[in-house]
């Protein structure tokens, strides 16, 4: 039986029609997530390159094949980018517009107007690479995320190899040789790309859906201004962590920290340089503490830091890199940046609630501020 490779390609276009349009109805429209949206716009591309390979053999070949070839590696590289923004909202996107780029140059200038692989070489590789990338960001995603992940990197790794094979039988053999057509012809690669897009598709509705449960937990947990854990939210996982301290016998410390004359800020410079001054010292707080530590904002100007298992040494030093990242930030408009007193206070081994470590914290930044403020005091 030999497949028709125009019915299969039809077929194609009109299944991914059909995918793009009911995962933007049912998915994107409601969750409004990322992941979602980078994937119809994959389904799309995936119709557009696929409907550009009709036009082989007609006078519209020397354009259309070139566009196909674009159109296909950019629907790769939506894929990916979905993928991506699982695990961080940061793309690549001088990789996502380079290689459609190639891969269309590559085609322009193989005589695409007569030769149907213009450009197969380099086509190839980019759908391997991308949809590689593709695997790459979904098994990274953490454990937690969903169980369709593992399935789904796996079906993205096959179809990586599956192109990487192509290139290589096509580099050694030829387009044209019978093991290609056979094993790695246009008819075979379009039931097998129809097939990943099915999986893969009816479980885009649950990735997306998890993404978007994400975003509104982060959301809920962190404060608007700082990015910092809300007081709720420090208070809860502070709780856990406690816990976990109690299990094992640990101490740990508890730093409270407050802007030095914040509202001679607000008053002088006004109330956004006084925000830019809190986002300051929380950029400083990230990249001073530990990934174990939590960090939240306490009210106002003020903050607080719990470092599990961490001695008044360690406490007073990361008190003192705080303040050292701090002072090296700037504002505009305003000529020095703000200094910060702490107050610091041991949480000896366990104990269940931080609300006395807090208040001996809370006495001990009081007597911080009476010493000339810009200190750490231990409590």
């Amino acid at each position: 039986m030999v497949l028709d490779t125009a019915t299969l390609r039809v077929a194609f276009a009109v299944m991914a029609l059909a995918l793009g349009l009911l995962f933007y109805f049912s998915a994107y429209r409601h969750t409004r997530s990322p992941y979602s949206g980078w994937w119809c716009l994959a389904l799309l591309l995936f119709l557009g390159g696929s409907a550009c390979f009709l036009l082989n053999g007609t006078p519209h070949q020397w354009w259309a094949n070139t566009l196909g070839n674009v159109l296909l590696v950019a629907g790769a590289g939506s894929a990916w980018a979905g993928a991506r923004s699982l695990r961080t909202p940061q793309y690549n996107f001088w990789l996502l517009g380079a290689a459609p780029v190639l891969a269309g140059v590559a085609a322009a200038v193989d005589s695409p107007g007569t030769n149907t692989w213009a450009g197969g070489a380099v086509f190839l590789a980019c759908m391997s690479l991308m949809i590689g990338l593709t695997c790459r960001e979904l098994w990274r995603l953490e454990p937690g995320y969903s169980r369709v992940r593992i399935p789904m990197a796996i079906a993205a790794g096959g179809v990586s190899l599956f192109y990487f094979a192509r290139l290589v039988v096509f580099l050694i053999a030829g387009p044209f040789s019978p093991t290609f057509m056979t094993y790695f012809g246009s008819a075979i690669t379009t039931l097998v790309t129809m097939v990943l897009l099915a999986v893969v598709s009816f479980s885009m509705a649950g990735l997306s859906t998890e993404q978007q449960t994400r975003a509104l937990r982060t959301v809920a947990s962190q404060d608007g201004l700082t990015g910092l854990l809300n007081r709720a939210t420090f208070q809860d996982m502070a709780a856990e962590q406690l816990r976990r301290l109690q299990g094992i016998k640990a101490a740990g410390t508890v730093i409270l920290a407050d802007l030095d004359r914040f509202k001679s800020i607000n008053d002088t410079h006004g109330h956004a340089a006084g925000d830019l001054a809190l986002q300051a010292f929380a950029d400083a707080c990230r990249a001073t503490v530990r990934s174990t530590d939590l960090v939240g904002r306490h009210g106002g100007e003020e903050f607080i830091i719990f470092a599990p298992g961490a001695s008044p040494y360690r406490a007073e030093t990361i008190a003192a890199e705080i303040s050292r990242r701090l002072a090296e930030g700037s504002i505009p408009d305003v000529p020095t940046m703000p200094t910060v007193s702490y107050g610091i206070a041991v949480v000896p081994a366990g104990t269940l609630s931080l609300e006395e470590p807090i208040a001996v914290a809370d006495a001990a930044l009081y007597e911080a501020k009476s010493q000339g403020r810009n200190r750490a005091v231990l409590g």
